[in-house]
């Protein structure tokens, strides 16, 4: 049978997607010993996802939200397949994997606005310091604790990542690492979804 190798993740994708794990640790470590460190890796993300949302829609095939986004019913039955050793193999993002990129990306956005948020309670500066300058401090506490919370959720939804793509490596036989690094996954002739 043939292999053939097949691009997958575009440029962008690839570089997204360890440039959003560099800024995430860089934000998750430096957050009380580097606050300004902190603040620009966070004004970072918050760069990264913005353009992570426009190339959902205007990317290529397996960056599209329309080729990975699924009904939560689908990425349950394939969560049972996998436990199964049953589950189908998918070029792009399977319907977990799929179910995770929004995951992250909605848990990101939740730590990033209650970063801004205390950011402009507490220290009055950043874009919505105008808002919640003169919020009370229980508010300002309150946008911390939410903040570190996110953030705390989403590093648990990194670990849960991180095993997702270990278990789809060991049961397809592939390197998922490697394809995000180069941007191709083997196909075997008329045995891939």
């Amino acid at each position: 049978m043939d292999i053939q190798q097949i691009k997958v993740w575009d440029i962008f994708i690839r570089v997204f997607h360890w440039s959003l794990l560099a800024t995430f640790t860089i934000s998750y470590i430096t957050e009380d010993d580097f606050p300004t460190l902190h603040i620009y890796s966070g004004y970072t993300m918050m760069a990264l996802i913005a353009l992570r949302l426009i190339w959902g829609f205007i990317g290529s095939k397996h960056a599209r939200f329309s080729n990975f986004v699924v009904r939560p019913d689908a990425a349950i039955k394939y969560m049972k397949e996998v436990v199964q050793f049953r589950a189908k193999r998918y070029m792009g993002h399977n319907p977990a994997g799929g179910m995770m990129v929004i995951a992250l990306l909605i848990s990101l956005s939740m730590t990033l606005l209650f970063g801004l948020l205390t950011y402009g309670a507490s220290e009055f500066s950043g874009p919505l310091a105008g808002i919640v300058s003169g919020v009370s401090e229980l508010s300002a506490n309150i946008f911390e604790e939410l903040h570190e919370f996110f953030a705390n959720f989403t590093l648990f939804l990194v670990v849960l990542h991180v095993i997702g793509v270990a278990i789809a490596s060991l049961q397809h036989k592939e390197n998922l690492v490697k394809s995000m690094v180069n941007g191709y996954k083997q196909i075997k002739q008329n045995n891939d979804h």
